[in-house]
């Protein structure tokens, strides 16, 4: 039925378009089919009450039934009866709505579309489609229209080339979030009159906060109280959020954002729940996206340090999972007040990009130290719509059990999934019923396996060293060097004797008028300055052909030559650019040593070597790289930010190393068997050709 509507559009409106006009549609059609039953009663008492009562709002919210109305005396049905008048018509119908209808109405932007419609009396076929089916929650359950938009934002988000990810997740992947999340704390959630606060601060169209209440509902207590909060940027998303929550008996107010205006829709530069704390967090952040809109913000925020939501760093620029992160750890409550669970699906990027200091390292290290992250799943690729990356569940907490005190917890799924019968965009696998049973045993088993991995947070932790070798340098007056160094000084002889013959031309026809002094001084200057060029010049020459294997006795020969062409001793700049012209590296060369006599580094051969936690660093520099380079240091100056001691501190959770497992080579027979087999098929398609 949906895609009949897609072939009415077709012509005027291009692929992309196409939800513009049938996402708001199918919303209303799904709105007025709730309605449909009490239609004619609240009709019956906004007649009796208009103009009577101030606020009419509670006396018809009561007579639908929902938390929605329509007084208009139109629906889908009687709208078919004028087809001349139906665009009219449909603007009176949609003006009968109540306001938080309205206001959803807003962010779909349908004006305009309405405005498309008019022509060809394309709204008339549409309605008469979307009447074609029944779409009453007894007819279909918010499960299937769940299911039904879930497909719909795919196949728009395949037409217009967005990323899919960014509206929404696929329901296999937050079941398993979803039951691993909620897993310890099933019998809290069994209680009478639980009542508990779930967020998601990129909601998309509400998915994951509906699809994780229904799961509390359904297999934990299904009298559960479980109030849903979120915020989303994309206005579009944010309309479908809210009409959802509007559909399931939820409060829409609670699901904000959507404002055009980037600064005020954002999360992460706008918190619209602020000073709020959760007892569960989910979300599935954009991943690969920078957040330069957000800048100014968030740096400024993260200058306060802790009193703000970003205090244990900023990562690069170009990706903000870890902000989202940072924001959801922020919204946990206190341990003594039962602290909170989060569940975030991330990239592979936030396990390991960044050296030691840099803000993911320092946002890992906080995590880790603050025993907050209590378990990883890795999940199989080709899950997603838009994408078929690898992903990982973070599962973080300030009130872990006992026994994952100190621990974390990585579990390897990336098999745990069967292949789907028909692929949808770059979603070709999905994580059936027995896959997420595994998952969830090797959470709650809590113990070492083939898929399991149990680790102390300090075995992600390592510290970073500074290994510096000498600067040598040898020098070598070639033609070519002596050039290069007679340039780089600002040594132009030509240049100099055409302003000194131009001022002398200039000192004759100023001869005996009043500009004749300053004349005279600016040719004084410029043959001054020739003069001092071509000493420059000639004190460089005499030393061509001239090699040295030692800077100290190449600066001494250097000087001495510039001073005696010059009078004076040069100056140190001169003598830097001297030596970084004519300087080569040789590894032959002596050490380049300070005014100190200490050897001088080479920024060039500086390397870096990772620690690995509670090993001594002179120890392993002694056993993993003197026998290497002997002439090599710890550049003591660099320290940690926090301990003080030589080398930064780092953290990195390699997952794939955890889990390899070695496969040898096959017999090299073997191989020269099957390369035998495949030359002998070859040999006998060539011969019967």
């Amino acid at each position: 039925m949906i895609w009949n509507i897609a072939d009415i559009l077709r012509g005027g409106w291009r692929q992309h378009e196409y939800q513009d006009v049938i996402l708001p549609l199918v919303v209303l059609k799904r709105l007025d089919s709730m309605l449909a039953d009490t239609k004619e009663k609240v009709r019956t008492q906004y007649d009796r009450y208009h103009g009577k009562v101030k606020d009419l709002e509670p006396i018809l919210t009561r007579a639908s039934g929902v938390d929605f109305y329509n007084t208009s005396p139109y629906d889908f049905e009687k709208l078919k009866e004028e087809p001349r008048q139906i665009v009219k018509n449909f603007k009176q119908y949609l003006i009968g709505y109540s306001e938080n209808i309205q206001e959803i109405f807003e962010k779909f932007d349908f004006d305009k579309q309405l405005a498309r419609l008019e022509g060809g009396n394309l709204l008339y076929y549409i309605i008469e489609q979307l009447n074609s089916v029944d779409l009453r929650p007894g007819s279909v359950d918010n499960h299937h229209m769940g299911l039904l938009f879930e497909h719909l934002l795919y196949k728009f988000s395949e037409m217009s080339n967005e990323a899919a990810g960014e509206h929404y997740t696929p329901r296999d992947v937050i079941k398993v979030m979803a039951e691993v999340l909620f897993s310890p704390d099933q019998k809290t959630l069994k209680k009478p009159h639980i009542i508990t606060r779930m967020y998601d601060p990129a909601c998309g169209t509400g998915g994951m906060l509906t699809i994780g209440k229904g799961y509390v509902r359904e297999h934990i207590n299904p009298k559960a109280e479980i109030y849903l909060y979120g915020q989303e940027l994309n206005s579009v998303s944010y309309a479908m959020a809210k009409s959802d929550m509007l559909i399931t008996g939820e409060n829409p107010d609670f699901i904000r954002g959507g404002e055009k205006d980037h600064q005020k829709a954002s999360t992460l530069s706008n918190d619209q729940f602020f000073g709020d704390v959760f007892d569960y967090g989910l979300c599935n952040p954009p991943y690969g996206i920078d957040w330069k809109k957000d800048k100014d913000v968030v740096e400024r925020e993260a200058a306060r340090g802790f009193a703000g939501r970003f205090g244990a760093g900023l990562p690069r620029i170009s990706d903000g999972q870890l902000l989202f992160l940072q924001h959801l750890v922020s919204k946990m409550k206190s341990e003594k007040d039962g602290g909170s669970r989060i569940g975030i699906v991330h990239n592979g990027s936030p396990l390991f990009t960044g050296d030691a200091g840099s803000g993911e390292s320092e946002i890992r290290r906080w995590l880790l130290e603050k025993d907050y992250l209590e378990a990883i799943i890795a999940l199989p690729d080709q899950l997603f719509y838009n994408t078929g990356i690898n992903t990982y569940l973070w599962f973080v907490t300030n009130r872990k059990t006992k026994e994952r005190k100190g621990k974390v917890q990585l579990i390897d799924a990336r098999t745990f999934s069967k292949k789907m019968r028909k692929s949808l965009g770059n979603k070709r696998n999905e994580i059936d019923e027995t896959s997420r049973a595994r998952a969830l045993e090797l959470y709650e088993k809590f113990e070492e396996s083939e898929y399991s991995k149990i680790f102390n947070a300090t075995d992600f932790a390592y510290r970073q060293i500074v290994v510096e070798r000498p600067l040598r340098l040898a020098f070598d007056m070639t033609d070519e060097k002596i050039d290069q160094a007679i340039k780089a000084l600002g040594v132009d002889v030509s240049k100099a004797a055409n302003r000194l013959k131009d001022t002398e031309k200039m000192k004759k026809q100023t001869q005996g008028s009043v500009l004749a002094r300053g004349v005279e001084r600016s040719a004084d200057k410029a043959a001054g300055q020739l003069e001092i060029q071509l000493n420059i010049a000639v004190a460089i020459k005499s030393l061509k052909g001239k090699k040295w294997n030692d800077r100290a006795k190449f600066l001494t020969d250097v000087s001495e030559a510039l001073a005696l062409e010059l009078g004076v001793n040069p100056a140190r700049k001169v003598l830097k650019t001297i030596v970084d012209t004519v300087g080569a590296r040789d590894e032959k060369a002596e050490i380049c040593r300070d005014e100190d006599g200490d050897p001088e580094p080479d920024s060039e051969l500086r390397d870096y070597e990772n620690v690995p936690w509670g090993t001594d660093v002179n120890e392993y520099f002694k056993k993993e790289v003197l026998p290497f380079v002997p002439d090599a240091w710890i550049n003591t100056a660099v320290r940690d930010h926090k301990d003080s001691e030589v080398g930064k501190v780092g953290y990195e959770i390699p997952f794939t190393r955890f889990f390899y497992t070695y496969t040898p080579p096959r017999e090299l027979g073997a191989i020269e068997g099957d390369i035998e087999k495949i030359e002998n098929e070859l040999a006998e398609l060539l011969r019967k050709l």
